[in-house]
């Protein structure tokens, strides 16, 4: 079985994990009212989608 030699350092441990990070997510504006919303979804702030009034509030 291998087994580590040296311990892995703190630098080579992160320089490893470089690449998890948080990504943002895709957000358009509304074409209703203008505020930011996640592509494809209800917009929360007027509930439109696609142009039309999906949800009443």
């Amino acid at each position: 079985m291998a087994v580590p030699k040296r311990k892995t350092s703190k630098t080579r441990k992160n320089q490893r994990r470089t690449h998890y990070k948080v990504e943002v997510p895709g957000m358009v504006e509304c074409a209703e009212c203008g505020e930011m919303k996640l592509s494809h979804r209800v917009c929360k702030h007027c509930g439109s989608y696609k142009g039309e009034t999906v949800v009443e509030k």
